[in-house]
Formats: structure tokens, sequence, C-alpha cells
């Protein structure tokens, strides 16, 4: 009988650098896909409070005006690469798409670096806090590697090493960038009443405030929102703190769950190409600067 552990038990025979992608893949599709799409998201979200980020998602528009497409398209990319690896066909073909995306903007390393460091740090801290267990050291390790071969792939330079490294980072970025900006306003606002689409109407509202509820006084701060009170916080946090405990209980996921087969993918339903994902931007022309001091460079495809 497979008991709640013992893929934990798998994990820790595995070698965290060499067997990363494995161990990355069975710990977001089998031991927590739930909390790690929640985790992406809210990571991706503390995006929108450095001033340069934000300014520059408000301007593309593709968040305010293309809410959904933006959020399938971003979640389908990433998935691509963590189903089929860095190495097949489909997952060369998603970081493809990603990096030519970014390509038609003047996007500094510094941000691109921090944008990866919240997918390795929040996912962690988001586990220590609501998962029905804590990230081992051992996992830590393997998210940090996965990251690093990411960035790499991706161009970034001066990627940090250890997950300790990774922490630091986001860390010390966030103290020295975070603020606030009318355009990342404007995407944090377009982000919220996304989350808040995806349930029936009554509930729109109330997903608002729990998800105002999950944010940091940091992010309060930059986006100039009312801090939530003790009780919307206490019954929020508390909320997911019991759904841990419930979880713990239930037997072990017995096949994989990718972020694909998430309900809240809503703009391919009759299924989608990966090299069709994403935005087509021509530099110049609606928002799309020319690139003229970029300082990270993309590998030659």
């Amino acid at each position: 009988m497979v008991t709640r552990y013992d893929r934990l038990k798998e994990i820790q025979r595995l070698d965290p650098e060499r067997d990363f992608l494995e161990i990355y893949r069975l710990c977001v599709t089998y031991e927590f896909p739930w909390d790690v799409t929640r985790a992406l998201e809210l990571a991706l979200y503390r995006t929108y409070a450095v001033p340069s980020i934000g300014r520059l998602l408000a301007r593309t528009a593709e968040l305010t005006e293309r809410s959904q497409k933006r959020y399938d398209d971003t979640v389908l990319l990433l998935d691509a690469v963590v189903e089929h690896g860095f190495d097949s066909e489909t997952g060369r073909t998603a970081i493809r798409r990603i990096n030519r995306m970014h390509r038609s903007y003047d996007i500094s390393n510094d941000d691109m670096r921090y944008v990866l460091c919240t997918f390795v740090v929040v996912p962690g801290r988001w586990l220590d806090t609501y998962g029905w267990r804590k990230l081992s050291g051992h996992e830590r390790e393997a998210f940090a590697a996965y990251y690093r071969t990411l960035g790499a792939h991706m161009g970034i330079k001066d990627l940090p090493k250890t997950y300790e490294d990774f922490e630091r980072t986001l860390d010390c970025y966030e103290a020295e960038n975070f603020g606030w900006d009318e355009g990342g306003r404007e995407v944090s606002d377009a982000t919220l009443a996304l989350m808040g689409s995806w349930y029936p109407g009554p509930l729109g509202p109330v997903v608002r405030k729990a998800s105002l509820a999950l944010l940091d006084d940091s992010l309060l701060r930059a986006f100039r929102y009312e801090r939530p009170g003790p009780v919307a916080r206490g019954l929020t946090r508390g909320a997911l703190r019991l759904r841990a405990r419930a979880v713990r209980l239930l037997p072990p996921r017995s096949s994989p769950h990718y972020a694909r087969q998430n309900p809240e993918i809503k703009g391919y339903p009759a299924g989608y190409e990966v090299a069709r994902l994403g935005t087509f931007p021509t530099p110049g022309i609606r928002g799309c600067p020319v690139p003229h001091g970029r300082t990270t460079e993309v590998p030659a495809e």
C-alpha cells in the first residue's frame, strides 16, 4: 500500500543536481499541484510591484485587455517545459516562444532574474505556510537547479546558485525596488478581476478580498491597497491551513496533474499548439519599444 510520504522517500533517493527535473515534476504534479499553481500566481503578481515591470505590462495591455489569454499562455508555456523537459521539441518550442516575446522589449537582466527568483522562493514560502507538508531541503535544491537551468535557457546572467541565493536576491531586490506605479496598480486590479471571474458572480468579491488578505504589507503599500482587517486575514489564512490538514489525510495522487488541466485555463477548449501561444509583438508597434539598452542576451535559436 502506498502511503502519504512514500513519494517524498522516492524524491530523497534522487540527486537534486542531476535529477532536478524529475524531482520538480514529482513535486508540482503529484505532491502539490494546487498549491504550486496558487503560489506561481502570487509569484507573478509580486512582480507588478516593481515599477519597471508593472509599467511595461500595463503598456503592452496584455494583462489589462486580454487577461485570460495572457494568463493561459503564461501557464501553458511554463507547463510545457515541466511536462516535456528542456531537451524535448515541445520544451524547446516553449522556451523559444518565451524568449521571442521577451526579446521585443527592453527588459533589464536584473528584472528578468528577479522574476525567475519569484518562481523559486514564493512556492517554497507558500508550502512552508500552507502546504500539507513543507518542502524538504532536497526539494529546495532541485527547485533552484530547475530554475537555474530555465534561466540559462532564457539567457539570464548572474543566476543565483542555491535556494538561499535565490531568497537573498529576491528579498534584496524587493526592498530596493518595490514602489508605487500607476501601471502596476492597473495590472494588479486587472489580475484581481480575472481571478474573481473564475467563480460564480457572488463569489467574485469574496475572492478579491481573500486575495488581498494573502498579500504582505510591502505589496499592499506598493499598490496602495487598504490593509485587510485581522478578521479577513485570519479567515483566509486559516481556511488554507485547514485545507492543508485535510489534504494531508488524503491518499497520495496516483497520476500527475499538469497545469494545462487546471480549470482556470479557459481560452483553448479545442486544444492549442505551443508554437502559437503567447504574443507576436512587432517592436515599435502598439507600445512595443525597439530594444535599445537591453542587458539580457538571449541565446541564438
